[in-house]
C-alpha cells in the first residue's frame, strides 16, 4: 500500500471524524444575514480541517483537536469577512440603534424597554428585532478574539495560539488591559446574560441549544444576545 494512499485514507477519516464539528461551527452562523448555504461553508469548514491537517506541527504542544477547530473557524469566518458584510444601511441603523439606546439610558437612569426604543427611532418592533439579529451577526467577528475565562480559568483558543513573544510590550500592555475591561464589564451583567454568554462563546452551544436550556425560542436567544452585546459596549465605553 502506498504512502500517499495511506495518506488520503487518514484524511478522509478524519474529515468523517470532524464533520460533527465543522457542523456545529456553522450551525452558530445567522445564514440569514449572510449569501450563503449551509453547505458552502461547510466544505468551506472541511478545507480548514484539510489545511490544518497539512500544517500541524506537534512538537508546538497543541492538541490536535484544538489546532484544528481554530483552522476551520478560521477559514470560515475568513470567507465571511471577504464575502458577506453588512450592508452601509443596515450599520447605519446600528449605529442609529446604539446612540438611541445610550441616550435613553442617561435620560431614564434605566435599560430603556424595546417599545420605548422603537418609538424613539420611529421603527416596528420587528425591524428592531432585525437590528438585533444584525448586532448578533456582527459579534461573531467583534467578539470572535476576545478572551472568555471561565471561572475555571481557562483561557480562549486565540491565547493559546498567538505567539505572545512577537508582541511589543506596549502592545501586550493594551491586550491586558482591554481583556481586564472586558472582564470587569461582564461582571456586571445580570447572572442570566453572563450564562448566555458563557453559553456561547466559552460552551460554544448552537443558538439552538441555548434556547433548549433556557426554554425560550432561538430569535429571542438572538435577541437578548445582541441585547447584551449592546450593554456590554456601554459598559466598555463608560470605563474609558
Amino acid at each position: 500500500m502506498s504512502i500517499v494512499y495511506e495518506q488520503k485514507q487518514d484524511l478522509e477519516s478524519l474529515v468523517i471524524q470532524y464533520l460533527p464539528l465543522i457542523q456545529k461551527i456553522v450551525n452558530q452562523i445567522s445564514l440569514k444575514q449572510v449569501q450563503y448555504e449551509k453547505e458552502d461553508l461547510i466544505h468551506i469548514g472541511v478545507l480548514g480541517l484539510i489545511e490544518a491537517y497539512k500544517r500541524y506541527d506537534s512538537e508546538k504542544g497543541v492538541p490536535f483537536q484544538h489546532y484544528a477547530k481554530w483552522r476551520i473557524r478560521g477559514a470560515i469566518l475568513d470567507e465571511l469577512r471577504k464575502n458577506g458584510r453588512v450592508s452601509r444601511g443596515k450599520m447605519e441603523k446600528i449605529e442609529a440603534y446604539y446612540q438611541a439606546r445610550n441616550e435613553m439610558q442617561q435620560l431614564l437612569k434605566r435599560e430603556p424597554t424595546a417599545m420605548e426604543i422603537c418609538k424613539a427611532l420611529s421603527i416596528t418592533l420587528q425591524e428592531l428585532y432585525d437590528i438585533e439579529d444584525s448586532i448578533h451577526y456582527l459579534s461573531q467577528y467583534s467578539l470572535e478574539n476576545v478572551l472568555f475565562a471561565g471561572h475555571d480559568g481557562e483561557f480562549s483558543l486565540i491565547d493559546v495560539m498567538e505567539d505572545k513573544s512577537a508582541q511589543a510590550p506596549d502592545e501586550r500592555l493594551l491586550e491586558e488591559e482591554r481583556k481586564k475591561s472586558l472582564t470587569d464589564a461582564i461582571e456586571q451583567l445580570t447572572e442570566r446574560e453572563q450564562l448566555i454568554l458563557n453559553l456561547y462563546y466559552h460552551e460554544e452551544l448552537t443558538l439552538k441549544e441555548i434556547a433548549e436550556v433556557l426554554g425560550v425560542t432561538i430569535s429571542r436567544v438572538s435577541q437578548l444576545h445582541g441585547q447584551i452585546l449592546l450593554k456590554l459596549r456601554g459598559l466598555l465605553k463608560t470605563a474609558d
